[in-house]
């Protein structure tokens, strides 16, 4: 990418943008999986809830959000909650500059595995997941999730 990248952690003021990537990435890259909030709904979950948890970052192409992950750790479990990048800007390395950031800083707080649930249906993503070293454990019927849609879950044992 030839435009200046700047990763960072994402700030209270960020969350407006954070949940316009959100709402964008899925209709553009997910028809398959209906939106179980409205966008309205969406907008309240990342100021109430996806922000206050921490681990979110963005990534910031030219001064402007264009990509946000979240991580997490769960009883010594590191997961990739939410990673999104807007469309439009895709195939940049967003995805990945996130990635690599979120598995770096749950190494260094001693999360292993780490983990992630995909759709099954979004062969994008579970291609570029795939390639990082991410290997499907799971496979459910999507009874697990708000979507209704089928998901695998992904494990990545190797943190290096």
């Amino acid at each position: 990418m030839s435009e200046p990248l700047l990763l960072r952690a994402a700030t209270a003021a960020d969350a407006p943008r954070v949940a316009e990537i959100l709402i964008a990435s899925r209709a553009a890259h997910l028809p398959f999986a209906p939106m179980a909030h409205t966008a309205d709904e969406v907008h309240g979950w990342v100021v109430q809830v996806l922000m206050p948890s921490g681990g979110v970052r963005v990534a910031e192409v030219s001064g402007v959000l264009r990509a946000m992950a979240a991580h997490a750790v769960d009883n010594g479990c590191g997961w990739i909650e939410q990673l999104y990048v807007e469309p439009g800007f895709t195939g940049r390395g967003l995805g990945d500059a996130l990635l690599q950031r979120a598995l770096a800083e749950l190494h260094a707080a001693g999360a292993h595995p780490v983990r992630l649930w995909c759709f099954q249906a979004n062969n994008g993503a579970r291609r570029f997941y795939e390639r990082h070293g991410f290997v499907a454990v799971d496979f459910t019927d999507g009874r697990g999730n708000e979507e209704g849609c089928p998901d695998v879950l992904y494990e990545r044992s190797n943190m290096r």
